[in-house]
């Protein structure tokens, strides 16, 4: 089996390396494709407006200016020798659950492995807080991630989905359920920006979040997080809210409405 590695966080991410030792224990054919520069939040995100370079960094292993879907496009097209069996995207320090999936880039490396045909996972160890000073559990996710996706693996590839996995902020011996999970929402926005002033007098801000705690509902991966649960959640592209589709059929089938005047 040929595993295809990437992630968000950067080449030498710490979750990186914890990902290479959790691919490893499936196979040596792994390849490392991941970003030079951390491009966390950047989701779907493609580089058209410059060129993209390549660096090596070692056998197998290689660093792209550019994000993760970028990486995942120049490693199954130019880089591998054939393409992957598998795509991981991960470890992300810190978790990738509700909205959050919509602009992560470990996300994103999954879902374009998915793009290609190809099965994919991201992982994600979440934090007790992100802050720089705060050592993320990756014990956790290598004590756990093998089996998980040793079970995945045994069922047949669903075409157009991917499996996001997120570990909890806890040591291994304090996991003791893995929850199937659907992508929850949380109860209001979390991102804001702070505005702040430089030493020349001109505004800037840093966008952030505000961290609240919220109650989520049941069966989410919001909940799983704070119960301590690994959450395996399948996800897939399709934007289609289909109550929508069946109302406005209705309303704007047909031919089109004429012109209103004023």
């Amino acid at each position: 089996m040929r595993i295809l590695l990437t992630n968000d966080d950067g080449i030498d991410a710490e979750g990186l390396a914890c990902l290479e030792r959790i691919a490893r224990r499936f196979t040596d054919d792994v390849w490392t494709v991941a970003p030079l520069a951390e491009q966390s939040g950047k989701g779907r995100g493609i580089t058209l407006t410059e060129p993209l370079r390549v660096q090596p960094m070692g056998e197998r292993r290689f660093a792209v200016t550019g994000t993760p879907t970028d990486c995942v496009v120049l490693a199954v097209n130019e880089l591998l020798p054939g393409a992957p069996d598998l795509v991981l995207s991960g470890v992300n320090r810190g978790h990738n659950v509700g909205e959050d999936c919509s602009y992560s880039g470990t996300v994103a490396g999954a879902l374009q492995g998915m793009a290609f045909g190809i099965r994919s996972i991201a992982l994600s160890q979440s934090l007790e807080r992100f802050h720089d000073e705060v050592t993320a559990h990756w014990e956790t996710a290598e004590a756990y991630a093998p089996g998980i996706i040793s079970r995945l693996l045994e069922r047949p590839s669903q075409a157009g989905v991917v499996m996001n996995l997120n570990f909890p902020a806890r040591p291994p011996e304090a996991v003791t359920e893995v929850e199937v999970t659907v992508q929850g929402f949380r109860q209001s926005g979390e991102m804001h920006a702070v505005k702040r002033t430089d030493l020349r007098g001109r505004d800037y801000w840093w966008m952030s979040f505000r961290g609240r705690k919220q109650d989520h509902a049941p069966g989410t991966d919001l909940r799983a997080m704070d119960e301590g649960k690994i959450s395996v959640t399948p996800l897939h592209i399709d934007l289609t809210h289909l109550p929508s589709v069946h109302d406005l059929k209705g309303l704007l089938g047909g031919a089109p409405p004429k012109r209103v005047e004023r």
